[in-house]
């Protein structure tokens, strides 16, 4: 059997990592898009139009106003952090105590990484994740989906000029395609709904979520930098868990909004309990893959084959609400969400596409994150 040498072995171990960067960021796309299905299903429960239409203060779902709704959004998207951190807490225990005692290691020694926690739980909770359940609520979950995919374009130029890491010019191609394709996706419904005078927050809620994980995802690699990919997930949900039970809702109920009751109400309900308990493990998983892909293959890759979450979203709502309900009857709009979706995965393939040896997270100094070949990948 022929020996290897050292470098031989360094290229053989840089590539099995980079294969399993690829894997967790396609894990991450699988599960992201699945969470579109029950993120979409929650806005139709008669418990969530009943606490609208009260916070409101009309008795006609056709006149809900933005308070009522933003007040749901709000609950809804509490909810799903509670019950991700449950999805953590049980993922957790299956590895072992040596993830609680890291855990502890990295609260009590490691206390610079708290402030990655801290924004990146600020740019993921109230911003992205409120912003997608926002647009899923208002517009749908196809639009909410694909709304974001421009996300890792913001990534990318944060990881550039906060993280020193290598963009290459394919890179910038990929970017370029999906802002096109952002555009296109934006453009004619915008016009159309602006024409009506119909409300934008649901745009604004799809612009958030773009901002917020792409933001979220330059403050990441820089929290694992000092952390491990698993406990700095934990923490970040749980600085955001802080986030909506310490201020958000009682913030709420300070305005005499009855969140709890109607969050008890939710959570009582087998069907409703059944859909959240679905939203946190899709998104807990799709979270933990997230993170795991980007000390492995960078930023910028990471968020551009997470972006394939976009065309997994719109299958996965194509089969379980059907065609019409996922992207909507009028033809326009429709068409200008397939092009756009279509435009921002071709983007996406280009940068994934990549020579090993032009991954982004490569510095621009020669170093890497746990990378030192330039060999192509078979």
């Amino acid at each position: 059997m022929k020996k290897l040498d050292i470098n031989e072995k360094r290229t053989e171990a840089h590539k099995k990592r980079v294969r399993y960067g690829y894997i967790m960021a396609l894990f991450c796309a699988i599960f992201w898009g699945i969470w579109y299905v029950p993120g979409t299903f929650i806005w139709n429960f008669d418990v969530v139009n009943d606490f609208q239409m009260l916070v409101s203060g009309v008795l006609n779902p056709d006149d809900i106003t933005n308070k009522g709704f933003l007040a749901a959004a709000i609950m809804i998207t509490a909810l799903n952090c509670a019950f991700v951190m449950l999805s953590y807490f049980i993922w957790n225990l299956c590895l072992g105590k040596a993830k609680f005692s890291e855990m502890k290691r990295s609260i009590r020694e490691l206390r610079c990484c708290t402030k990655y926690y801290l924004l990146g739980a600020i740019c993921g909770g109230p911003v992205a994740i409120l912003g997608s359940f926002i647009a899923m609520g208002y517009i749908g979950g196809a639009f909410a989906a694909v709304a974001a995919l421009a996300y890792p374009v913001i990534g990318t130029m944060l990881s550039r000029t906060w993280l020193g890491q290598k963009i290459s010019h394919r890179a910038i191609a990929g970017v370029l395609i999906i802002l096109m394709g952002s555009i296109t996706i934006y453009a004619i419904a915008l016009f159309d709904d602006l024409q009506k005078g119909t409300s934008l927050i649901g745009y604004v809620g799809g612009l958030m979520a773009l901002c917020g994980w792409g933001i979220e995802g330059a403050v990441a690699a820089k929290g694992i930098d000092v952390s491990e990919p698993d406990v700095a997930i934990t923490m970040r949900f749980g600085m955001e868990s802080l986030i909506w039970f310490v201020v958000m809702l009682p913030a709420l109920a300070l305005l005499s909004i009855p969140v709890y009751e109607y969050a008890w109400y939710m959570i009582s309900d087998p069907i409703i309990l059944l859909t959240l308990v679905m939203l946190g493990l899709t998104f807990g998983f799709c979270y933990v893959a997230w993170y795991k892909a980007f000390p492995l293959i960078g930023v910028g890759r990471g968020q551009a084959i997470g972006s394939l979450y976009g065309l997994c979203s719109v299958i996965f709502l194509v089969l379980f609400i059907g065609v019409a309900d996922a992207i909507g009857e009028e033809p326009a709009r429709a068409a200008s969400l397939v092009i756009g979706a279509i435009l921002c995965t071709i983007g996406t393939v280009i940068m994934f596409t990549e020579k090993t040896g032009e991954v982004q997270c490569l510095r621009d100094t020669g170093e890497s994150q746990g990378e030192d070949s330039g060999e192509d990948l078979p």
